[in-house]
This record gives structure tokens, sequence and C-alpha cells, in this order.
């Protein structure tokens, strides 16, 4: 059969009419059953319409690697909705042992050598990256482009540090710390020792050595206690996110010997000045000279014009007392001074000698060692360490020789009694009875509860809070 020109151009035209129209009805009717179905860009750059060409498994499976690489944050109140929506990419990570920051990022190929530079230079800026330790941890977000859009850098509970957009700059900064402090009732009654009565309450050993220090001029903890003494204290203790971060100030502390003297301290910190520890009277319960340089020790030797030399076998005076603790165990200057003697010393071993005012003069024997950077001629303060318990010299343990002398007569440390630091007067003295006043209000609420106060704070970069 013959067919001229205008025959075939018509059977053509309808072969590619009838074409055109199936194809648009098949394009129509799958938008009709998935009208809300969006490509999603997948790591590889295919979508999950194009994955849909593959087993039904491996879909699963990509959709599931998509979660973290489209991860979106809720954006803090002063950044705009739209960084939430550049988000396509969250990468975390932790400093293993003997990482640096460079190491660490290094095991994320998602992370560019831009973007690695970026995070190190924006980081060192508010961060010493020589303190980097293992266990530190990041979270770092990118956009589409593999761009960094923020970092946030966490070295502990208390110190987190961020990378965030600021009119298109990117600028790093140490973050503000949310805290929740409160105040706890504490009491108990000692049976053997006051470690073992504070360890019965769940309360740690820094709030046992606290405690203890309070007092550290007017009980000697290791010798003193006795079964049925009974002690109280409110105390803060902070937290974060309902994590117990360390213990505050002991606010009130108060110590009642089964049959003895009583003792109170109320924390007051005047208009300058630290913090301390006053009676009801106004006077400071820390006095210029501690009792002893250890907090915990067992009394070996006491002091005596005669006693039998454990090593020597002569009989001759011990003009001090003997301390036996671990050896290591840290030596604090009992008061104020100079060093005047560092070195070895005969049968004394290794020594320190300091000189204080009024013509005191204390003596710490038998030491292991010093700590680095003391040097004769130097001043410390009370409660510095000046040395560590060791065995040098004649010795028969680790233990610390500790002597007292004023002028040219050595005293018994344990005998000797030292005016108070300090003592409050007129306005002080007014501001700080109204403070107790305070703690008496607290005090009230023991019996109904064990938490007789709940504050929030913040606590800012450059803040300096002491918790132990």
């Amino acid at each position: 059969m013959r067919f001229n020109s205008s025959t075939v151009f018509f059977i053509v035209g309808l072969c590619t009419g009838i074409l055109v129209s199936s194809v648009y009805s098949q394009l129509t009717s799958s938008d009709s059953q998935s009208p809300d179905r969006a490509a999603v860009v997948q790591p590889s750059g295919t979508t999950v319409s194009d994955a849909a060409a593959d087993s039904g498994e491996t879909v699963e499976q990509e959709n599931e690697e998509t979660v973290d690489r489209l991860a979106v944050r809720k954006p803090a109140e002063n950044e705009g909705s739209s960084l939430s929506q550049q988000i396509a990419c969250k990468i975390s990570g932790e400093l293993q042992a003997g990482d640096t920051l460079s190491d660490s990022l290094s095991r994320h190929p998602e992370i560019s050598a831009d973007v690695k530079w970026q995070l190190i230079d924006k980081l060192s800026s508010c961060l010493d990256l020589r303190r980097l330790k293992p266990g530190d941890c990041y979270t770092i977000f990118l956009d589409k482009n593999d761009r960094l859009i923020r970092c946030e850098y966490r070295t502990g509970p208390l110190e987190s540090y961020s990378i965030n957009q600021n009119n298109g700059e990117l600028e790093a900064s140490q973050d503000s710390v949310p805290l929740e402090v409160k105040t706890h009732y504490i009491n108990g009654r000692i049976d053997t020792s006051l470690f073992k009565a504070f360890s019965s309450l769940g309360e740690k050993p820094s709030l046992v050595y606290a405690f203890a220090d309070i007092f550290a001029s007017k009980i000697d903890f290791n010798r003193e206690p006795r079964p049925g003494d009974r002690f109280e204290a409110l105390c803060e203790k902070y937290y974060k996110d309902s994590q117990f971060i360390g213990y505050g100030n002991i606010l009130y502390a108060r110590y009642i010997p089964a049959g003895g003297e009583e003792y109170e301290g109320f924390f007051y910190k005047p208009d300058s000045g630290t913090g301390a520890y006053y009676a009801r009277d106004g006077k400071e319960l820390g006095t210029f000279f501690l009792k002893t340089p250890l907090p915990v020790f067992r009394l070996t030797s006491e002091f005596t014009w005669k006693r039998k030399h454990p090593i020597l076998g002569v009989t001759r005076p011990h003009l001090g007392v003997d301390l036996a603790a671990p050896t290591g165990t840290p030596v604090r200057a009992v008061a104020d001074g100079k060093v005047t003697f560092k070195g070895k010393r005969g049968g004394y071993g290794k020594q320190v000698i300091l000189a204080h005012r009024n013509s005191y003069k204390t003596y710490y024997g038998h030491l292991s060692g010093f700590p680095r950077g003391l040097g004769r001629g130097d001043q410390v303060k009370q409660k510095q360490i000046i040395g560590y318990v060791g065995s040098t010299g004649l010795s028969t343990g680790p233990h610390l020789d500790y002597r007292l002398k004023r002028g040219e007569r050595f005293l018994d440390p344990f005998a000797t009694k030292f005016k108070p630091r300090s003592i409050l007067k007129d306005g002080k003295l007014a501001r700080f009875r109204e403070s107790i006043d305070e703690m008496k209000t607290l005090l009230a609420q023991k019996e109904d509860k064990k938490v007789v106060l709940v504050r929030q704070m913040v606590l800012k970069p450059g803040d300096n809070i002491v918790f132990f």
C-alpha cells in the first residue's frame, strides 16, 4: 500500500499524541496517590524517591541513616528559625586518650579541612586547647553544603563552649550554666568516728573534711570525739539537670560532745574579705594557729620530757608530737609565716621550718618531699601545703614530727590556745546577728524536711564558685 506525505504526517502525529496522553495519565495518577511525598536528599546525593527503585529493605536502611544527617536542633531564643532550617547534618564526637582536637575531628569524613580549621581557630579563642582531656565531647552542626553553622563543646558539667553565627560571622564563647542550689539539713550521732557517721548518711568524705575544718582550731577530730557525740549542719548542694555537682558552703555547723563544751559556727562574709565561721558573740572560730598540720592522723607519740627513742634506745625529751599518716599525705602550714629552712636536717630527715608572728616557729620533720616551687624565704598562708608525710631520717614508719616553739621554749601543740583571727564589732556585728536570725528561720524547718531551701542560679563565665 502506498501512502503520500500527508498521510504519513497524520499517522506520526496521532501516535505521538497517544503516547503523551498515556504518560501524562500515569504521572497525574501517581501524584494523586501521594500528594504530600517529597524527595529527601540523601548523603550520597540520591533521593528517597530515587531509592524506591531499589528493594524496600534498602530504602528503610537509608532512611535510618538520614536521621543524623537531617537532625534539627531547636534554636535558642536569640537565633532565628532560619537556623534550624539550615541544619542538615549533626556530628557528635568524644576525645579519646592521647587525642588532640584535630585527631578527633579527623575521624569524621563529613568535616572538611576548612571546617576543622574553623573549629580549632574559634575554640582556641576562649578555650586553652592544651587542657583538653579524654571524655570531652562535642556536637557539630553543618548545612547542606557541609558548612559550619554551630558547635557545642563540653569539657565538664560546669564548663561548655559554643560557636554560633552572629551577623554572618562565627563567634566562640563560654556558656552560662543554670544550676539548682539546695540547702540540706544534716545531723547524726558518732558511734566510732566522724567519717563513719557522715558516711552512714550518704555524704562524701569532702564534706567531713570541710566540717572538721570549721572547728580545726577548737577540736582535734582524730583524738577527741567520743561515742554519743552529735553534730548538725546546714549545707549547700549544687545540682545541674538533677545531677549532683558538689558541695557549696556549710552555712551552719554545730558539734555537741556527749559530756563537754558545745561548739557552733555560722558562715558569714563581711562587707570586705572572704567568708569565715563565727561564734554567736562575733569571734571567728579560726585562730592564728591550727591545732595540727594534718586533717587526719593517728597520734603515736605525745609531747613529753622523757621518752625512750624507738631507734636509738636512749631516753630523752620529745618536744613535739608524732602524727602517723600514709606517705604522701599533704602537710599544711598551721599559720601564716615565712620559710626559714627547707632541706635535710639530721635525724629529722627532710624538714621545713616556718617563722611566724610573735616569735613563734613551727617544725615539720620526716617529710617525703616538698611541693614544687617552695623555697627558703617564701611567704606561706595558713593551710598552704608545705610538704608531704614520709619516713626520712631516724624514723620507724611514715609520720610527721610536728613541733611548736615560742622564743627559746618548745610548747605542747595540743595544750596551747591561740586568739581568734578576727572579732566582729559595731555595724559588722549587727549585720552578723541579722544573718543569725535568717539561719534560725531555716533551722526551724528542719523538723519537717531535710531540704530547707531551694534556689536557682546561673553560673556565668568568670564566676568564682568553689565546689568540694
